[in-house]
């Protein structure tokens, strides 16, 4: 005989059932009733049968409704099919090889005919990750119709929902799509990992042979504590993949070479824009993890270029402090190649242990193009200059080849302390042209020299060349250059070529007021222009001032001072200033700048005494 399970006995329960039989029998029994007992007694046994067989047939599809005994067997293979789930489960960290497991086996195990799994993005918002149902294998979230108010209730209060026959339960039987797909027992449940709900595990079934009972839900919320976590690691498991991959894709297609090692200098990454950098062969570096001995990254290097780099990634590994060079030139075997260079300590490398990562970046181009536009504002600081320098030479040439009629005719005369007096204003003269020339010379180098120079003698040089010019005639020149000053390791054609411009821009600046005051009735204005120079030597620097008392500028134009081909003159090319920085800041030292408008500008060069890795002369 066909028994019920205990605890529904207990709890009084009675499963709604509604097929063609139960039905027929209701109606058999209300006529017995009603006829009396001693008629049709042959229908009522005929029916009974039937009911008992219909009963016999549902415990065959449910087997948790069958015999104790049977219940014990039935218990032992939800067991059995657990324990498989959890092997099925473990085998794989890929988030949909493990959504569709899971899924399969949780309609093999509930003998449902239909399923879905839906997680929690970033938002909170529920999404579907996979759907089956018995007719086709797999379903798109369109063609999966269900109440989204269960779903939704489940993922927002933690709890269960169940239901044995939908259609007769009052809190569903009026959603539209347990009317459309005639539902009859439903389960949901949470998919929770430490407390917290990641998302959601739905199973239904249409048919009432195979409707779900309160035992049913019990296993099915073990089910789901026993995917959760499995789910959970494989949906993490797929985000560190996805980040990995994002982060490889970034570092193989960075413009910038980026090379990573470990604390024995082994390569733990190195993309392909350094080893084309570097000129290294990809086939000759083997990574960390590659399978083979990793490769030490400068042994890869030629033989010339080892011991700085040695030096280098020695000194960031035992300091742990980080190392920058703007311009490291190195030499590939093949080009020599200006590089820029910065290595950063690294805490732990995927293997655990310490390292660094360095970036490194070709900038030879950069350089090149830099030198041709030094050199463009030279040329065009040449062009402005040329008026002056020539008539500053036929001025020595005037005074030359008057001093030497007047030496003739002193001699022919035997005034012989006049012609002496002559013949040195001659010499004083060449000289003079010679310093000049030579001043044009430095000038004009088209290539840096570095070389440990005066900066006072350079200054006076330059004022020497300049005072003569009509544009510098009217300024007074206030000089303040202290008697230790040290030499300064310099390429003194461009220095030169700062100072030039600083000075230009000073002119510039004062004519520009003197304009303002005059079209305001101010004719009185004294032009002045200082040049200081100091000596820091707790830093071993050499600074530089220039100011005037010109228009000034403000706040804004200060912020865009140093911008290349930012200017503001009419007919300005916005060169100067920007070369002027980049000249200073290869040298290692820094330009300054500080303007009040209607008072004046400073700019304030700062040089370290010494240039490393330069080679320098005397």
């Amino acid at each position: 005989m066909w028994k019920r399970d205990r605890a529904q006995r207990k709890s009084g329960r009675t499963m709604p059932i509604h097929d063609e039989k139960t039905q027929k029998y209701d109606s058999s029994v209300r006529k017995i009733g009603v006829s009396g007992p001693n008629q049709s007694g042959k229908v009522a046994l005929e029916l009974i049968a039937d009911l008992e067989a219909t009963l016999d047939s549902v415990a065959a599809e449910n087997p948790r409704i069958a015999s104790d005994h049977d219940l014990q067997a039935t218990r032992t293979a939800d067991l059995k099919a657990l324990l498989e789930v959890s092997i099925a489960i473990n085998a794989s960290l890929v988030l949909d090889d493990v959504l569709q497991i899971v899924m399969h086996k949780a309609i093999e195990l509930m003998n449902a005919e239909r399923g879905l799994i839906m997680l929690l993005d970033d938002q909170g918002e529920l999404q579907m990750k996979s759907a089956y149902n018995l007719c086709r294998e797999q379903l798109m979230e369109e063609d999966f119709r269900i109440s989204s108010s269960i779903t939704s209730q489940v993922a927002r209060t933690g709890k269960s929902v169940y239901t044995s026959d939908a259609m007769a339960d009052d809190r569903y039987a009026q959603q539209q799509s347990v009317m459309e797909l005639h539902l009859r027992s439903i389960m949901c449940v949470p998919l929770m990992v430490n407390a917290q709900t990641i998302g959601v595990i739905y199973l239904d079934n249409s048919s009432q042979a195979r409707m779900f009972l309160k035992s049913d839900l019990f296993l099915f919320e073990l089910y789901a504590q026993l995917v959760s976590n499995a789910l959970h690691n494989a949906g993490m498991y797929d985000s560190l993949y996805n980040m990995k991959r994002y982060h490889e894709s970034v570092v193989k297609t960075t413009p910038v070479g980026i090379v990573a090692l470990n604390a024995r200098g082994e390569i733990s990454t190195i993309n392909p824009v350094a080893l084309e950098i570097l000129d290294l062969n990809r086939d000759s570096v083997t990574t960390i993890g590659g399978g083979s001995e990793p490769t030490v990254f400068v042994d890869r290097l030629p033989a010339a270029e080892q011991p700085r780099w040695r030096k280098m990634v020695n000194t960031v590994l035992s300091t742990r402090e980080e190392y920058s060079d703007p311009r490291y030139f190195h030499n590939t075997g093949y080009v020599e190649k200006v590089l820029s260079i910065k290595a950063t300590p690294l805490a732990e490398l995927p293997d655990g242990s310490n390292g660094l990562t360095m970036t490194i970046e070709d900038i030879s181009e950069k350089v090149l193009m830099e030198k041709y536009v030094i050199l463009s504002e030279k040329l065009v600081a040449r062009g402005e200059m040329a008026a002056s320098v020539a008539h500053e030479l036929n001025n020595y040439l005037s005074i030359i080849s008057n001093n030497a009629e007047l030496l003739s005719v002193n001699i022919d005369r035997e005034k012989y302390d006049k012609a002496k007096f002559n013949a040195k204003s001659i010499v004083d003269n060449i000289f003079k042209i010679k310093r000049f020339v030579d001043s044009l010379m430095d000038f004009s180098k088209p290539e840096p020299e570095y070389i440990s120079y005066d900066t006072r003698h350079l200054i006076d040089d330059l004022l020497f060349s300049l005072r003569i010019q009509p544009r510098f005639k009217l300024i007074h020149f206030s000089l303040d250059m202290g008697t230790d000053i040290p030499n300064v390791e310099m390429d003194v054609g461009q220095i030169q070529q700062v100072l030039m411009n600083l000075l230009n821009n000073a002119a510039d600046a004062i004519e520009e007021r003197v304009l303002k005051l005059q079209t305001e009735g101010i004719g009185d204005f004294k032009r002045q222009i200082g040049i200081t120079v100091s000596h820091d030597g707790s830093h071993e620097r050499v600074a530089v001032e220039v100011s005037d008392n010109g228009q000034g500028m403000t706040s804004e134009t200060l912020g865009k001072l140093f911008n290349l081909h930012f200017t503001t003159k009419k007919h300005g090319h916005g060169l100067g200033l920007y070369n002027c920085k980049k000249i200073i800041e290869h040298h290692g030292g820094e330009l300054q700048v500080s303007s009040k408008l209607g008072e004046g500008t400073l700019f304030r060069i700062v040089l370290p005494c010494t240039q490393p890795r330069r080679q320098t002369k005397e």
